[in-house]
């Protein structure tokens, strides 16, 4: 608990230093208390511009606020474009630490003396984030058959799991508070939403598991050309030390070099769309972390104009039942559909059962039916998820927590668009994909599908039925003569008790007759 204090005491103290209270108080009605504020002085560092001073606190705060920076910084249309501009550099400019510790990890991790392994390495990172940094590399004769290969090797910062867990201890209190004392607490699941949270953070810190995640996308785009992913050398591989192939690109986020370079930039717009559509509904795997720090373009060869997916270690997973819900409401709201929005969130229990169809359809009709129709940069989708926030309170619509990874990519995705062309329409290009998953579940082409994938298991089972079906008559007769048995046994117990009963009556009467003589009284005349 004290520990605690102290974290809380920190934030307090960092949001002091640079002036947040000053920035948030600025932007209310009591804009003049912020003014006042701006008096005290003291150690606090108010000569920066707003948007530099919010990005060095997030970066003194520690990687759970880098990672909120993050978010922050693909949504243009809901921050001033100083802000953003700022934030932007926490993608892939977070300060890095020391190279001497980042090379003791790294032969931690790997177990051998880094002149071992790669013929030349640099100690300067090439890029640092809020969990790892990444230096460059070439294998040497000491790798065998990957001897001249380039190589990008990705390492841990050393006690960032203490870090994490306090940070996440520290979300999780103030979630349980809110839920407490905010009417809108509950219903937005909080709690769930942190443990999610802080699942995604620790998968993060095991980088084994992050290569996984990229092989997997690897193989789910073998061929693509979308979509290229560096292949993994699992050889060094391990929890806190990562090697994998060098990509070579243009940061999506440097749209001025990607157009000297001759990029469509229409087209890439329209691809990322498909590819995150394509991860969703077709693999039910996808890359959750598309912020512009993660992701290159190829500027040559066959990499030119494809986008270039790096750090996996945020993946997202759907189930078959949030695939057909998603994918039922997209194309509703894609129709314009509203009732039947309406009543897949009633029939999949995101509302109470007594919620009237045609309330929510009117509610969902009037925040997106102005969206409709129009370029993305006509459309503030922050404002869009505000009214349906509103409209979610009244009707008691619960968050799924299992979904907050796939919301945050898709805004992720909006984020990229708009910076790419913000003529893009999102819907328009997403609603041939959807179409088309739809068409290939439903359809003769779905089914066909899903017997060749059940076709190994029929071939089991089918030699088996005769069997099987014997068994079971076997079974069947054998369970009748029990059933019969048990009831002649229950026959032959009734029977043998109502001869004791009635041997029993006749002995007590044969008794009380022999009692009666014994004594000399006479017998009744009756019995």
């Amino acid at each position: 608990m004290l520990l605690r204090v102290f974290r809380v005491a920190r934030i307090l103290a960092v949001a002091f230093q640079y002036g947040l209270d000053e920035i948030a108080l600025s932007s209310l009605r009591h804009a003049w208390l912020g003014r006042v504020l701006v008096v005290v002085t003291l150690g606090r560092r108010l000569r920066q511009p707003r948007g530099e001073r919010l990005r060095k606190a997030l970066e003194a705060l520690g990687p759970i606020f880098v990672k909120f920076g993050q978010a922050l910084s693909t949504r243009r249309d809901l921050l001033p474009t100083d802000v953003a501009d700022e934030l932007a550099l926490l993608q892939d400019r977070v300060p890095p630490f020391d190279s001497a510790v980042a090379v003791r990890e790294i032969e931690r991790g790997l177990g051998h003396p880094l002149a071992e392994i790669f013929s030349s390495f640099e100690r300067t990172p090439v890029a640092s984030a809020s969990i790892a940094q990444v230096h460059l590399a070439v294998f040497g004769p000491g790798a065998g058959a990957l001897e001249g290969r380039e190589a990008a090797v990705k390492v841990l910062r050393p006690g960032m799991r203490a870090v994490i867990d306090k940070d996440l201890a520290l979300l999780d209190i103030a979630a349980g508070l809110i839920e407490r004392v905010w009417q809108d607490g509950r219903r937005l699941r909080l709690r769930e939403v942190v443990a999610e949270f802080d699942k995604v953070m620790h998968d993060e810190l095991d980088l084994v598991r992050e290569a996984s995640n990229a092989s997997q996308l690897r193989r789910n785009f073998a061929g693509s050309p979308l979509l290229r992913v560096p292949e993994m050398f699992w050889d060094y591989c391990s929890e806190g030390v990562l090697v994998m192939e060098r990509m070579r690109g243009i940061p999506i986020s440097q749209i001025q070099q990607l157009r000297d370079a001759g990029v469509d930039l229409k087209k890439l717009s329209r691809d990322g769309v498909e590819i995150f559509f394509t991860q969703v509904f077709r693999d039910s795997f996808f890359h959750a972390d598309m912020h512009p720090g993660n992701i290159y373009v190829g500027a040559e060869g066959s990499d030119f104009g494809r986008y270039i997916a790096l750090d996996f270690g945020i993946v997202g997973t759907l189930t078959e039942t949030d695939k057909n819900y998603l994918a039922q409401n997209f194309l509703a709201f894609f129709r314009r559909d509203y009732r039947r929005v309406a009543l897949t969130h009633i029939e999949s229990g995101w509302v109470p059962a007594g919620t009237r169809a045609d309330e929510l359809e009117s509610a969902i009709r009037g925040v997106c039916e102005p969206i409709f129709d129009k370029p993305l940069k006509d459309i503030s989708f922050g404002q869009v998820l505000m009214r349906l926030f509103a409209a979610s309170r009244r009707f008691n619509v619960e968050i799924q927590p299992q979904l907050v990874l796939l919301q945050k990519t898709l805004l992720n995705i909006e984020g990229l668009g708009r910076q790419l062309d913000p003529e893009l329409d999102l819907w328009k290009t997403a609603r041939p994909q959807l179409e088309r998953w739809m068409n290939q579940q439903v359809g003769w082409r779905g089914l066909q599908e899903r017997l060749v994938a059940e076709a190994p298991q029929w071939s089991q089972l089918l030699p088996q039925i005769p069997r099987l079906l014997h068994r079971a008559l076997e079974d069947d007769t054998r369970h009748r003569e029990l059933v019969a048995e048990l009831r002649r046994t229950r026959a032959s117990q009734e029977n043998t008790r109502l001869v004791a009963t009635a041997a029993l009556a006749v002995a007590c009467i044969f008794v009380l007759m022999v009692a009666w003589a014994f004594f000399g009284l006479p017998l009744p005349r009756r019995l």
